[in-house]
């Protein structure tokens, strides 16, 4: 297990800029800009991310906003326009991002939950009270994704739910996407769908447990049925053209947080997140493999 201090070590090591060029990034960049397009509401994501801003304002010594769009589609077309400089990408939208970006897109950071796992997974829920107990038994029945550019909700269970022998398409009576992962499970436990695709990081931490955690759904209304192999964690982000004074004065504002700013972390990572480990790209080619089956599959069908 890597700690937060070889880490930090571990950024001295690479072929670091003079000292002057180091510091010379606030003379060109004027404000840092963190893109969010979040599986929650937007109060919720807000709540959530603007410590973590602020935080970073301190740290960086720059102003620092958080700049919100409207998909997880719209940080990869923000980050091509250069209007924003960091964000967070789910391992499918770093997928999109690196088939339009290319090594423009550069991952930085992942999380680390509290047993060392690197990853999450896409689950189907059910409701409670549901007699649903297998994939097999939700035949002809309503099924919710979140997005079409999500990995736990949409392009992981399409992929290994293919594989398993029930194709989304002809299995399930019609499937929507809802727009987020709380609009999912919200609708869930509403009897708006019969089953949704989320993701979940453990048993304790997920999107059913954080909103059930928050009053916004009841306790015990939900239960999985179906859960995927490990997803890598989402990756933290950069544009690659930023001065590279720049990223490192983020990556390690970022690495410090836990001990520098506890309440922010605690705010942020729902208390789920031991730390955060250095991500590369080469993390996330199976990521990148999925999608690009799926993206093969949909230009094979008519008006593809």
């Amino acid at each position: 297990m890597i700690s937060r201090r070889t880490l930090l070590a571990g950024l001295a090591t690479v072929p670091a800029l003079p000292a002057i060029a180091q510091a010379d990034w606030r003379q060109t960049i004027k404000e840092v800009r963190i893109g969010v397009s979040s599986a929650e509401n937007e109060a919720a994501a807000i709540a959530r991310t603007q410590p973590v801003v602020d935080y970073l304002s301190r740290k960086l010594g720059v102003p620092t906003r958080l700049y919100r769009v409207s998909d997880y589609a719209g940080l990869v077309e923000a980050m091509r326009a250069d209007q924003i400089e960091f964000s967070r990408f789910g391992p499918a939208v770093y997928a999109l991002g690196r088939r339009v970006l290319g090594d423009k897109l550069q991952p930085l950071l992942r999380d680390v939950d509290p047993n060392g796992q690197e990853g999450y997974f896409s689950v189907v829920l059910v409701r409670a009270d549901s007699p649903y107990k297998t994939i097999a038994d939700l035949k002809g029945k309503t099924f919710a994704f979140a997005d079409p550019n999500s990995a736990s909700g949409f392009a992981f269970p399409t992929y290994y739910l293919r594989k398993q022998g029930f194709d989304p398409q002809t299995h399930f009576g019609g499937t929507v996407f809802s727009g987020s992962h709380d609009n999912s499970v919200i609708a869930l436990t509403k009897g708006q769908f019969e089953a949704v695709a989320t993701y979940q990081v453990n048993e304790n931490s997920g999107v059913y447990q954080r909103l059930a955690n928050r009053g916004m759904i009841p306790k015990d209304s939900a239960r999985m049925i179906w859960i995927s192999p490990l997803i890598p964690a989402s990756p933290f982000c950069a544009r690659a053209n930023l001065p590279q004074g720049l990223k490192d004065a983020y990556v390690a504002a970022m690495l410090a947080m836990k001990d520098e700013a506890p309440e922010v972390w605690k705010t942020f990572t729902d208390g789920q997140v031991q730390r955060y480990a250095l991500a590369k790209h080469e993390d996330y080619l199976d990521a990148i493999a999925v999608t690009e089956e799926l993206e093969a599959r949909r230009k094979q069908k008519p008006g593809g």
